[in-house]
């Protein structure tokens, strides 16, 4: 087997294996030659080679949150590794281990005027969840070092190799134990492309094991009071933001689903499911908001307890309203953070929910309450009116959203692009068979695509991305490599623009409103389905809608994609007065 020569290059590589980062994302380039020749001629990591950057780390967060485990993404020097940021930053808000490795110069090449340097240590450090900053090897290119930096020769080689692996291990523990990305950078020196054949590695499970235990701090300390207080209030609250498929056990949730305390208010993201659920947020708070009685209504709205576990949570109108209507306790189950959305953070339990709940519940013993019967019969309300109105509305992007949910086959993997489409999404009951996905860290719309096609890779059902038209345009690059599997689907909402920004206050109908805010275009994916390989499907009415889904997810030989075109200018008074009907 051949290696790079260069220590650093095979103690990051042995680290990988060692803790079992096993998918390695490359993106072409010269100084991470050492790197990308130890990890391809390697037969024990899975290589991926995608040109952009900024897509090849959405890739990469799309596959680690599929496979729910580390994915490294590995770059040259320069303003590639910034190309990775984006997906670094959402990573680091949705707990996902991004293991980052960057090629460098050495430190004596910085701020000299040297091609595609910059100063790379550190450089993501208010977003990242620890930075390895290697040392450059002074076994490898000493005329080269004792040239420019002589001083550096003074350490011997295996100092360097201490001080590398630590490092290494260091961040390692920190994707795998706090999953939080990490960032390696790797000074190489050249020559860049001299080999070793070798039969063994370097070791690396001595150090690693040192460190990678996993602690829990004293997570549920003093349970039984809280158990008390929870089993004696008589409106509780429980919110579930961003959550994996299948992470919650159901005996847990049946019981609080059944709890006449208890209201549960989900998303289409927390990817739970019950009859007695509340999984459209805003259709419960818009129509308070207009209500005349909306302080009375709020008031009996707000709980005791609000619970709260999962990640980040879409509705504004949920978080509007528990920061003005504070309970008084707040709870957030995580194992590593929690954020004090809401202002009233009260607990963190530092620990796994599912653990939690069958503490909480042991004894569940339940209280007198009409909260869940009075807001049950709200929810059976507005589910009617839901009905009533779809019958009434023309083509238009609600109109689309309905049908394209209930369309969807079972045990579908679905990922959502931000802004418009998940906030749709959040207005329509799905099948619960279908596994849910959409980057909420940081809520951009510049990756979209490219984490949904990373998260199909390995994902044994096809995948469906349902798409914006900015937000696919913005990530069209994400098609521009090899491993898009011919069961992926793309649905494109073509509203010709921003269309949520008409929703927003300032909106106008001026040529400034639709350049700078909505960014009015014309544009459509034809073309570049033909250029990626593509079969293209367009609709622009409920007909040529329904003939377009009528095989749009039949096996094929090649991935599809369809294009819903939607009334841009009506739009969004459809959608307004959805919420005026329902109230």
């Amino acid at each position: 087997m051949k290696q790079s020569n260069i220590p650093s290059a095979q103690a990051v590589v042995s680290a990988c294996k060692s803790r079992g980062v096993k998918n390695i994302i490359i993106s072409p380039g010269s100084r991470n030659a050492p790197l990308t020749i130890s990890f391809t001629e390697n037969p024990y990591f899975n290589c991926f080679s995608i040109v952009d950057e900024r897509s090849a780390a959405f890739f990469a967060l799309g596959m680690a949150l599929q496979q729910k485990e580390p994915v490294a993404v590995v770059c040259t020097s320069g303003s590639a590794l910034l190309n990775y940021y984006p997906a670094i930053a959402e990573a680091f808000y949705s707990t996902i281990p991004l293991v980052v490795i960057s090629a460098d110069r050495p430190p004596y090449k910085i701020d000299v005027g040297d091609g595609q340097t910059i100063r790379q240590d550190h450089v993501f450090d208010r977003h990242i969840g620890y930075s390895a900053n290697l040392k450059l090897d002074v076994s490898h290119a000493q005329e080269r070092i004792a040239r420019y930096a002589p001083d550096l020769l003074s350490q011997n080689q295996s100092k360097v190799d201490l001080f590398n692996k630590k490092e290494i291990t260091e961040a390692l523990s920190v994707a795998f134990n706090k999953r939080l990305p990490v960032h390696i950078n790797v000074p190489f020196e050249e020559p860049l492309y001299d080999l070793n054949v070798i039969d063994k590695e370097m070791g690396f499970t001595e150090v690693l094991s040192e460190t990678l235990e996993f602690y829990i701090e004293g997570v549920l300390k003093d349970i039984d009071e809280y158990c008390k207080l929870w089993n004696s209030s008589k409106k509780k609250m429980v919110l579930v933001g961003v959550n994996h498929p299948n992470q919650i056990e159901e005996e847990q949730l049946t019981i609080l689903a059944k709890d006449p305390s208890v209201l549960i208010f989900t998303e289409t993201t927390s990817n739970l499911h019950h009859p007695n659920f509340f999984q459209s947020i805003d259709s419960i708070i818009f129509p308070i908001e207009k209500s005349n009685d909306k302080v009375k209504l709020f008031e009996e709205l707000k709980p005791d307890i609000l619970l709260t576990f999962g990640g980040l949570v879409v509705s504004k109108k949920i978080k509007a309203f528990l920061r003005t209507h504070k309970p008084k306790h707040h709870w957030h189950v995580d194992e590593v953070k929690a954020y004090d959305t809401y202002f009233s953070l009260s607990h963190h339990f530092k620990t796994n929910p599912n653990k939690f709940l069958k503490f909480l519940l042991f004894n569940n013993q339940g209280c007198k309450s009409n909260y869940f019967k009075k807001w049950h019969a709200v929810k059976l309300k507005y589910e009617s009116r839901r009905a009533d109105y779809l019958t009434e509305i023309p083509f238009s992007d609600f109109f689309v959203f309905n049908q394209l949910l209930a369309s969807i086959p079972k045990n579908y993997q679905v990922h959502l692009a931000n802004s418009s489409t998940v906030r749709y999404a959040q207005l329509f009951d799905v099948n619960p068979t279908l596994k849910l996905f959409c980057n909420r860290g940081t809520s951009g719309i510049d990756g979209s695509t490219s984490t949904a096609v990373g998260a199909s890779f390995h994902e044994n059902q096809p995948t469906l991305l349902i798409t914006g038209d900015l937000s696919f345009f913005y990530d069209s690059n994400a098609l521009w490599n090899s491993y898009i599997k011919k069961n992926f689907r793309i649905i494109i909402i073509n509203n010709s623009g921003g269309g949520i920004f008409r929703i927003l206050p300032g909106a106008e109908d001026s040529e400034n409103f639709s350049t700078f805010f909505e960014t009015k275009h014309g544009m459509n994916a034809a073309y570049l389905c033909k250029q990626y390989g593509f079969e293209y499907l367009s609709a622009k009415d409920e007909i040529t809608l329904q003939q377009g889904l009528s095989n749009f997810y039949s096996p094929s030989e090649q991935p599809k994609l369809l294009e819903i075109f939607t009334p841009r200018a009506l739009n969004d008074k459809i959608l307004l007065g959805y919420f005026d009907f329902i109230s």
